[in-house]
């Protein structure tokens, strides 16, 4: 039994959308979350600085003594998890995509038309693609960027003409060109747009990276003998600009989840 924090990172608030499943899956865990919303979106920066960006995150979580890592970003994800893992070989390091295709495969077969949509660079990796084809080569695996989608999600844009009007103008093509049936919400960001996204294309089946990488984080724990026996939940969240629509996020994860939750300026 470990009851040190879990520690969850983000380019920004889009890795709050991860907190809800872990805590679902794992009540008794403590939390320890940075949210990177000085630097964000990571999507339209290069590889070099997305690697860079997310070690200085995962140094500053490991020495506040956290037991995992778990990178709730799919363009961290993308690009860096091997490096994550090799620089923190003493603890667990779980990305989001892999859990994630394991979902799709599950769920998929040959018969569905399975759109990606993510930022620039998890598209560019084609991450997904072959992490899906890894486990089922026969899927019909289809991307596309919609790079603005973070920054007005990361401003509260959310529930307005402005936000349907880019989900039509990203969406409308790609679902009709490749008949979509099933669409992954590769960003996490994204599921705060979700319900526009099924309100608009209400024929999508959409899968959220975000409710897979749960289960991901609870079998590291229990492999590693590292689940907490404790049930506080005494979590801090981290912010290099505590924006006042990151702070709203927060709230509606505590009201949700009733945490306990100090919320700081890194």
């Amino acid at each position: 039994m470990d009851n040190r924090p879990i520690g969850i990172f983000d380019s920004g608030l889009g890795g709050l959308t991860c907190i809800g499943p872990i805590a679902k899956a794992l009540p008794g865990e403590r939390i320890l979350y940075f949210g990177d919303t000085a630097r964000t979106p990571y999507g339209s920066k290069s590889r070099e600085t997305v690697c860079e960006f997310a070690l200085q995150i995962a140094d500053f979580l490991v020495k506040n003594d956290v037991k995992m890592l778990a990178i709730a970003c799919n363009t961290i994800s993308a690009t860096a998890l091997p490096l994550l893992q090799e620089s923190y070989p003493e603890i667990p390091v779980v990305g989001i995509i892999e859990p994630a295709a394991s979902e799709v495969a599950r769920r998929c077969t040959k018969a569905n038309s399975i759109g990606i949509i993510g930022t620039k660079v998890t598209v560019k990796t084609r991450a997904y693609e072959r992490a899906i084809h890894s486990i089922d080569p026969g899927l019909r695996v289809y991307q596309s960027a919609c790079p603005a989608f973070v920054p007005l999600i990361e401003e509260g844009i959310i529930e307005s003409d402005i936000m349907d009007s880019l989900i039509r103008y990203y969406l409308d093509d790609f679902v009709a060109y490749h008949r979509l049936d099933t669409l992954v919400l590769g960003c996490t960001h994204y599921p705060l747009i979700k319900e526009n996204i099924s309100r608009i294309y209400p024929q999508l089946t959409i899968i959220n990276p975000s409710d897979c990488q749960a289960g991901a984080v609870e079998k590291a724990l229990r492999e590693n003998d590292l689940l907490a026996d404790a049930t506080a939940k005494e979590s801090t969240f981290f912010a290099s600009d505590l924006s006042e629509n990151f702070i709203h996020m927060v709230d509606r994860i505590i009201t949700e989840n009733e945490y306990n939750i100090a919320i700081r300026k890194f």
